[in-house]
C-alpha cells in the first residue's frame, strides 16, 4: 500500500515509492454514497467509472460502466493531486487537479466543457474539496498544518463565502465525510497514537449541530478508507491494515453507522495495491475495492451480489483517480 502518496496525495515519484513498497511492504439513498459516486461517475449512470490517470504523458483513462472509453490529458504529475468531483453540480464527475506549487485548483467542467482555474491554497496545502455546504456542488477546499494545528479552508459554492475551521492537530490525517447524514460533509479526522499498533481516534465534527464525535478505531499505521459500506446515508468509519509481508493480505474494517456493527473483511495485498474504494454497481453502497500496481488491474466486491469483479484497467505506475478520498 503506498502511504506516501495516498497520506500525501501528490503523484511525484510514483514509481519509484510503488517500486519501494513491492520490495520492502505493500435509486441511491446514501447522500455520502452519491457524492463519492459522483466523482467517478463520468457517464453519468449511478455507477463509478474505472478511472486511472497517467504520469508518464498527464493523461486520465476512464473505462466507463455504461460503455465507451474517455481520455483526457489535463495536469501535471510532478506538482498535481487528483482531485476529481462535481464541481458544477451536474451530476457528472469533472476532471480536476490541485497544483501543490501554485495552490491552483484546475479542472473541466463536465456540464459545457469549459476550462476553470481558481487560486485557493498554498503549497505544502494537502486539498480536500468535498460538498461541505450541501449544495450538490464540490467545494475548493484544503488543510493547512501551522503552530502544531490543523486549519480547513473552505470555499463555499453557494455563496462564495468562505470559513476557515481550526479542527484537529497538525500530526492528524484528514477524513472528511458526511457522517451524520445531513447531506453535507463533516470536516473530521484520524489521529494517530504514539506507537503504530497504538489505538488511534477519529474526531467528527457534525455538520448538522456542531457536536464533536470522538470514535476510537483503528490502529495508528492504519489507512482511512471513507465510504458508505452499509447504504444507510451516513459515511461509515473504515480503516484498511496493512500485512507484514508484500504478499500479505490488506485487512478492511468498517464500523457500520447503521447499527455499529463490525465488517472485517481480508481483501487485496499489502505490497502492490492501492485501495480505490466506490460504487460500481450502482446498488448505493460502497464496495471494497483494490487496483493492483504490476498488473494494472482493478478488483472490487460488489456489494450487491458479493461476487468479485476483475477488469484490467492501466498500466504499472499509473494512479488509480479512486485513492484521492483516501488520507
Amino acid at each position: 500500500m503506498n502511504y506516501f502518496l495516498i497520506r500525501n496525495g501528490k503523484l511525484a515519484s510514483l514509481a519509484a515509492v510503488l517500486a519501494f513498497l513491492v520490495v520492502s511492504a505493500a435509486a441511491q439513498p446514501g447522500s455520502g454514497n452519491i457524492k463519492l459516486r459522483k466523482a467517478l461517475d463520468f457517464d453519468h449512470d449511478g455507477k463509478a467509472d474505472l478511472t486511472i490517470f497517467r504520469p508518464s504523458n498527464n493523461t486520465w483513462y476512464v473505462n466507463k460502466s455504461s460503455g465507451g472509453f474517455l481520455f483526457q490529458t489535463f495536469g501535471l504529475a510532478n506538482e498535481d493531486f487528483v482531485i476529481p468531483g462535481d464541481y458544477d453540480g451536474d451530476g457528472t464527475a469533472d476532471i480536476a487537479v490541485w497544483r501543490d506549487t501554485t495552490g491552483v485548483f484546475y479542472r473541466l467542467n463536465s456540464s459545457n466543457n469549459t476550462f476553470s482555474a481558481i487560486q485557493f491554497g498554498i503549497p505544502g496545502d494537502d486539498p480536500v474539496a468535498r460538498d461541505y455546504d450541501g449544495d450538490g456542488k464540490t467545494d475548493l477546499a484544503v488543510v493547512r498544518r501551522t503552530n502544531g494545528q490543523l486549519i480547513w479552508y473552505i470555499l463555499r459554492s453557494t455563496d462564495g463565502g468562505f470559513s476557515a475551521v481550526q479542527f484537529g492537530l497538525s500530526t492528524d490525517f484528514p477524513a472528511p465525510g458526511d457522517y451524520d447524514g445531513d447531506g453535507k460533509f463533516d470536516i473530521a479526522v484520524q489521529r494517530p497514537g504514539a506507537t503504530p499498533t497504538s489505538q488511534a481516534f477519529f474526531y467528527i465534527l457534525k455538520s448538522s449541530n456542531q457536536g464533536v464525535d470522538i470514535i476510537p478505531w483503528g490502529f495508528s499505521t492504519d489507512l482511512v478508507v471513507p465510504g458508505d459500506y452499509d447504504g444507510d446515508g451516513k459515511t461509515d468509519i473504515a480503516v484498511i491494515r496493512e500485512g507484514p509481508t508484500p504478499t500479505s493480505n490488506l485487512v478492511w474494517y468498517i464500523r457500520k453507522s447503521s447499527n455499529g456493527g463490525v465488517i472485517a473483511y481480508a481483501f487485496g495485498l499489502t505490497g502492490s495495491d492501492m485501495n480505490v474504494q466506490n460504487d460500481y454497481d450502482g446498488d448505493g453502497k460502497t464496495d471494497i475495492a483494490v487496483w493492483r500496481d504490476p498488473t494494472g488491474t482493478f478488483y472490487f466486491v460488489r456489494s450487491s451480489n458479493g461476487t468479485v469483479g476483475i477488469i484490467q484497467w492501466g498500466l504499472p505506475s499509473d494512479f488509480p483517480a479512486a485513492a484521492y478520498d483516501t488520507h
